[in-house]
């Protein structure tokens, strides 16, 4: 599951980073790492961006990007 099918409201742990190069890169530096919990905080009407809390802050992501961030749901 990528961390673009979560819905609002669910968290999720970062298992696989399947983005390259400089976008890779980018979401690193902004603290997006294998074994983060993330959680959806709300998705824009038609879908994008995506709106997620990771390390107490939030970030938005376009949908593209978020599909590239393999996830783990957590209940």
């Amino acid at each position: 599951m990528n961390l673009a099918d979560l819905k609002p409201g669910e968290h999720g742990k970062i298992t696989k980073m399947g983005a390259l190069g400089s976008l890779k890169r980018r979401l690193m530096d902004m603290g997006v790492l294998v074994g983060e919990d993330i959680k959806v905080e709300k998705v824009a009407p038609l879908g994008d961006p995506i709106e997620v809390t990771i390390k107490n802050y939030n970030l938005s992501l376009r949908k593209k990007e978020a599909q590239g961030i393999e996830v783990e749901v957590i209940s």
